[in-house]
């Protein structure tokens, strides 16, 4: 079995563009899917760092793995995407939520999954974002307020939040909006990522400091569908 004593990232589009060997000492994994986490703990992981996850054409990461892994002393660190969604979920368990987009969904500003959502390359292609998240299309608007008028700021925000996140981009909002090319070109060149910056920020907490997380003052219960899940992901090692 390979032994994974350090902390474990799971992140892909969030983190494109940023250099790993900047955090020395994280182990880097892609987006996580269901069994991702459970499989970290087995390795002997001991803290975990979720970015990104997969979902749609698989099973997303289950709670149950997040409170098995706080269970075993496990500490669990959200941000930015799929991390903050469940850190949103399971901070009352011990799971950690770092960023502005965590404490959005925390607080109930925030409530749909689809805000953080949006379509990317493959691994080979270091999981470059396709499309174009509804939280940092909002986050780019409200930076370039100063310079718009009102009525063509709404119809941004309103082309925006109408798009679809796998056909989001700034092309299409600009499209949408009855603006041109020039416009969208000026929003990609000036364009602002809370989600970059909440996974930049969970980067340097856990590179910076890292501890056990404390007992839970709950009992995991090892359900049928967890032990299922469980010797399946030990089949894959």
């Amino acid at each position: 079995m390979t032994q994974i004593p350090h902390t474990v990232i799971f992140a892909g589009p969030s983190v494109h563009g940023l250099d790993p060997s900047a955090f020395p000492g994280l182990v880097w994994r892609g987006p996580a899917a269901c069994g991702d986490l459970l499989q970290a703990v087995q390795q002997g992981a001991r803290a975990i760092g979720l970015i990104d996850g997969l979902y749609g054409d698989c099973a997303a990461v289950w709670h149950k793995e997040i409170l098995f892994a706080l269970s075993q002393g496990v500490a669990v660190y959200g941000a930015a995407s799929m991390g903050a969604l469940r850190a949103a979920e399971c901070d009352l368990f011990g799971m950690q939520g770092v960023g502005r987009i965590y404490e959005a969904y925390r607080d109930g500003l925030r409530v749909s999954d689809a805000d953080v959502a949006l379509s990317h390359a493959p691994a080979d292609l270091d999981y470059r974002p396709l499309t174009l998240a509804l939280v940092d299309a909002e986050a780019t608007l409200a930076a370039l307020a100063p310079d718009l008028a009102p009525a063509r700021l709404a119809r941004l925000l309103s082309a925006a939040r109408a798009l679809h996140f796998s056909r989001r981009t700034w092309r299409a909002v600009a499209l949408a909006a009855g603006e041109g090319a020039d416009v969208a070109q000026v929003l990609a060149e000036r364009a602002v990522s809370p989600k970059q910056a909440d996974a930049l920020a969970l980067l340097t907490l856990l590179q910076n400091e890292c501890s056990a997380a404390p007992q839970p003052g709950w009992r995991f219960q090892n359900t049928l569908f967890f032990r299922s899940l469980a010797v399946r992901v030990a089949g894959q090692r």
